[in-house]
C-alpha cells in the first residue's frame, strides 16, 4: 500500500488484496506445503518453506507499519533474533544492552557465544555510551525488559556509522504505533510478534524488518534455509491482530498510564518504572519476597503468566518467570530485584483493573500483618 496512507489505514490494508480466484476480502489461509508448476522450476510459488501467500501478506504488511521494504517473519521472536545473528561473522562483537529479555540474553550467553561471537553487555542508554571500533553490531531493546528504560535511537544511530556497526532495535514493547527505529537510523528492527502486533495471546512469532536490500536478502536465505518459518495460520491471525492495532495500543496506553500514576501513590509501592507510553509497568513493592508473591497471586483479573500484549492483563516476576535463566548476580547488577513485579496491562475496564491490584495490595499486606 502506498506509504502516503497514515499507519491505522495500513494496519488494515497493507499488503494485503482481495483474493482474485474468489474476491475475499481477509487473506485467506493457504494451507499447503507445495504448488503445482507448469514448466520445472518456472513458478512463482515452489515450496511453501520458501515462500506462502498468507505469509507474503503478513511480511508486506509489516514492513509497511516500520516504513521498511523488507518483511521477513519466523516462527518466534527468539528465531527472529537467532537468524539477525547468523548475519555475522565468527569472531564478531556484539555490543548489547545490558537490560535486555531473558530469552535473548540466554540465546546470546549460552548458545552464540560458543560459534565465537562476543557480546558485551552495556546500559545503552547512557548518553555518552560509546560504541567500540570493532563493534560488528549493536543490539539495542527500547523500552528495555523487564526496566523499562529507553534508549535515544538516533544518537546511537550516528555513533554506529562512524564504526560502521549495524544497529539493531527490538521494537517489541513500543510497536510501530508509537516508535518506528529505522525512520531514527536503525538498520534492523526485530519484533516478537506473539505480543503486541497480533494482540490475542494464540500465536508464536517473529519478524525482522529492513530497508537494507542485502540483509533482507540474507535473511530471506537464512529463512529458507534454517526453516524457522511461521504457518499460514498463525500468519492469519496476526493480520487479523494487525487490524486493531493502534485501537489497542491506544487503550493498553491509557489503562497502563493511569495504573502507573495509581501505583505511585500506593503505600508498600516503592518504586515505579514505567515510560510514559504503551502497556507495560514495572513496580517494586517496599516488602519481602513471600510479601510480594503473596501479591501477585492474589489478582483475579490479572493473570499470573508470562508473555505480555494481549488484550489481557497479566501479572509476573521477572527474575522468578521471564528472567529466571539471567543469573542471578547479573540480575542484581543491572537492577532486576527478586521482587520486581512487570505488568502487561490489558483493556480491560480501568476501574476493574485498579481495584485488582487495590485488593491484592491489601491481601499481600494484610497477611504479612497477621503473620
Amino acid at each position: 500500500m502506498n506509504e502516503k496512507y497514515h499507519i491505522h489505514t495500513r494496519a488494515i490494508h497493507a499488503g494485503q488484496h482481495p483474493d482474485p480466484s474468489t474476491g475475499a476480502v481477509m487473506t485467506p489461509i493457504f494451507q499447503t506445503s507445495t504448488y503445482a508448476q507448469e514448466v520445472p522450476g518456472g513458478s512463482k510459488w515452489g515450496y511453501a518453506r520458501t515462500q506462502n501467500p498468507t505469509r507474503t501478506a503478513l511480511q508486506e504488511c509489516l514492513a509497511s507499519l516500520e516504513e521498511g521494504r523488507h518483511g521477513i517473519v519466523y516462527s518466534s521472536g527468539v528465531a527472529a533474533i537467532d537468524a539477525v545473528i547468523r548475519l555475522l561473522e565468527p569472531g564478531s562483537v556484539v555490543v548489547c544492552g545490558d537490560d535486555i529479555y531473558g530469552g535473548t540474553h540466554r540465546l546470546f550467553t549460552q548458545e552464540w557465544v560458543r560459534y565465537g561471537v562476543e557480546f558485551r553487555f552495556v546500559d545503552t542508554t547512557d548518553p555518552n555510551l560509546e560504541i567500540p571500533s570493532d563493534a560488528s553490531m549493536v543490539w539495542v531493546e527500547t523500552p528495555t525488559n523487564p526496566l523499562l528504560k529507553t534508549t535515544d535511537i538516533a544518537s546511537v544511530a550516528r555513533k554506529c556509522t562512524l564504526v560502521g556497526a549495524t544497529l539493531v532495535v527490538d521494537n517489541t514493547f513500543a510497536t510501530p504505533v508509537f516508535q518506528q527505529p529505522l525512520m531514527e537510523g536503525a538498520d534492523i528492527v526485530v519484533h516478537s510478534v506473539t505480543k503486541y502486533l497480533n494482540g490475542h495471546s494464540d500465536v508464536i512469532g517473529g519478524a525482522v524488518i529492513t530497508n537494507d536490500d542485502d540483509i533482507a536478502q540474507r535473511l530471506m536465505w537464512i529463512q529458507n534455509s534454517a526453516g524457522a518459518i511461521l504457518g499460514p495460520q498463525d500468519c492469519f491471525l496476526v493480520l487479523r491482530g494487525l487490524k486493531t492495532l493502534h485501537l489497542r495500543m491506544e487503550r493498553h496506553q491509557f489503562n497502563a498510564q493511569r495504573i502507573a500514576q495509581w501505583l505511585q501513590k500506593q503505600d508498600g509501592v516503592k518504586s515505579v518504572m514505567y515510560p510514559g507510553f504503551s502497556g507495560m509497568i514495572s513496580f517494586v513493592l517496599d516488602a519481602d519476597l513471600d510479601t510480594t508473591t503473596r501479591f501477585v497471586t492474589s489478582t483475579k483479573v490479572f493473570t499470573l503468566a508470562e508473555s505480555l500484549g494481549g488484550v489481557e492483563s497479566l501479572i509476573g516476576m521477572p527474575a522468578i518467570m521471564t528472567h529466571a535463566s539471567v543469573p542471578a548476580d547479573v540480575r542484581r547488577e543491572i537492577g532486576i530485584e527478586d521482587g520486581l513485579i512487570r505488568l502487561s496491562v490489558g483493556i480491560e475496564y480501568l476501574d476493574d483493573l485498579v481495584m485488582d491490584l487495590s485488593m491484592a495490595l491489601k491481601a499481600a499486606f494484610s497477611s504479612k500483618s497477621k503473620g
